[in-house]
């Protein structure tokens, strides 16, 4: 067993399994927070669930989201030890490749790549329907925001390609105005609550108009699909390990970045819920509008609120699809550079100039291109549900995983330790995987997105057969699988 000691560069880890570092070390050790933070993105998945959570269980459903957050907590201390261990694009891919083998490796990455190649087209998708049209004063047309929705992604795909750096500016912004927006609402409803005494301290153990409803604490009931706030939203922290190799000092930077992101939007995401819930002075008028956020701004503070609203939630949206767009590119790039991505002589291919990788991020581009074109919208519904299923099986997988070979790494010297409660604690956050996918499973599930996850898991196994019968080298022995294991 070896050591990655204080001393020793990510870029000689890099080097160490088998990899000539060819992407730009930019990112410091906010901007790599700032990744994890903006994928997570407490402020989006606030204002896209509250109505559901409303709906499901009532205002008393907010006091799941710490629970959740938790459990989530527990899974990202995994991930950092990992993060710190084996610094590499692809997060999971590459722990699982260089830890597991080839062949496990690709069962990550794949399902790893079609948990993620959606969210820029959905956060975009969403962005452009719920925050731009109306901003502008358009009329809801789902033709016009799949158009608005394609721009977005070109001009985010420009960005990702132009320099890691410009993407750490875009999302240090977009977390900046998203930490904005959590303490500026936060005060206001706080203030006005406190000031008027027109506070409703009631709410936060209401039922509001789920009360009453049969099966409400049942398995799959009203009670446990409140969970799914939770479940949606504090999600998306690996993304800092899908960058490490553009972090610097990154043995230290992304593990705290993981943790970071995870405390931050459970703390300030709880926090706010439960000031907005007080202040929510009609809860049958706030849960049955499509955006109850806004609702309780009208409540509170009158019209004339909302524009500015969707004015800097835009800001967050575009940060959000942005980092989603360059995370998924990495999957791409790191599969692909062991030949185990479709194409890959072209998607490892590496911008000498501006050391991003072009194709991977372009391919991105263009599956939500083609999902724009070809998916109806009850389809695009279903694949969110799709990707946060699969999005949990990856998180469960890669803590099996940490169980499985955690006496085989390195140890983390210098970087991020849990020292003898490591495995106490993945233990946990298994259980709290499974957990999760059961909530998921039995709240949340159709038919229609348990065939989406079919098809995709179809065609990755197709691929695997071909590389098994005619390419049986990319599913070999791993170049830096001697320097982790003994």
């Amino acid at each position: 067993m070896t050591s990655t000691s204080a001393g020793e560069t990510a870029d000689e880890i890099c080097q160490d399994c088998g990899y000539e570092p060819e992407l730009q070390r930019s990112l410091n050790g906010f901007q790599i927070f700032a990744v994890a933070f903006a994928s997570v993105s407490v402020v989006i998945g606030i204002f896209a669930t509250y109505d559901d959570l409303l709906r499901s269980s009532g205002p008393v459903g907010i006091w799941l989201f710490p629970v959740v957050g938790v459990g989530q907590l527990l899974v990202a201390l995994v991930y950092a030890q990992f993060a710190a261990r084996i610094p590499l694009s692809g997060g999971s891919y590459a722990w699982a490749s260089l830890t597991a083998g080839p062949r496990v490796g690709w069962v990550f990455g794949w399902l790893a790549f079609v948990s993620a190649v959606a969210g820029p087209a959905t956060i975009d998708n969403a962005l452009a329907s719920q925050c731009l049209m109306p901003l502008l004063g358009m009329a809801d047309d789902e033709t016009t925001a799949r158009v608005i929705t394609v721009a977005l992604l070109a001009s985010q795909c420009l960005l990702a390609v132009a320099a890691t750096r410009i993407v750490g500016w875009v999302n240090s912004l977009s977390v900046t105005v998203e930490i904005g927006i959590l303490f500026v609402l936060g005060i206001a409803f706080a203030a006005v609550v406190v000031l008027t005494g027109d506070g409703q301290p009631q709410n936060l153990v209401s039922e509001g108009v789920a009360g009453g409803s049969a099966g409400y604490f049942a398995v799959g009931g009203g009670l446990m699909g409140a969970a799914i706030m939770g479940l949606t939203t504090l999600v998306g922290f690996e993304s800092a390990a899908n960058m490490s190799e553009e972090a610097k000092n990154a043995t230290r930077t992304v593990p705290r970045a993981i943790i970071g992101s995870v405390v931050a939007s459970t703390g300030l995401g709880f926090v706010f819920l439960v000031v907005l819930t007080i202040a929510v002075k009609d809860v049958p008028a706030a849960s049955a509008s499509d955006a109850p956020v806004a609702e309780v701004l009208r409540q509170q503070f009158g019209a004339g609120w909302e524009k500015p609203l969707l004015a800097v939630v835009t800001i967050a949206f575009y940060g959000a699809a942005l980092v989603a767009m360059a995370s998924t590119s990495r999957y791409v790039f790191a599969m692909a550079r062991d030949g185990r991505f479709p194409g890959h002589r072209i998607m490892q291919r590496v911008n000498p100039r501006t050391r991003t990788p072009i194709p991977a991020t372009v391919l991105v581009l263009a599956v939500g291109t083609l999902l724009m074109i070809v998916l109806p919208g009850a389809a695009l519904l279903q694949l969110i549900a799709t990707t946060t299923i699969l999005g949990l099986t990856i998180y469960g997988l890669t803590v099996l995983l940490y169980l499985r070979k955690r006496r085989a790494l390195p140890r983390g010297d210098g970087g991020f330790d849990l020292g003898r409660v490591d495995r106490p604690v993945a233990v946990v956050a298994l259980l709290w995987m499974i957990a999760a996918l059961f909530v998921v499973l039995v709240s949340s599930t159709t038919l229609a997105s348990l065939l989406i996850v079919a098809v995709l898991l179809a065609i990755g196994v197709v691929h695997f057969l071909y590389m098994h019968f005619y390419d049986p080298a990319a599913l070999e022995h791993d170049d830096g699988t001697d320097v982790l294991v003994t």
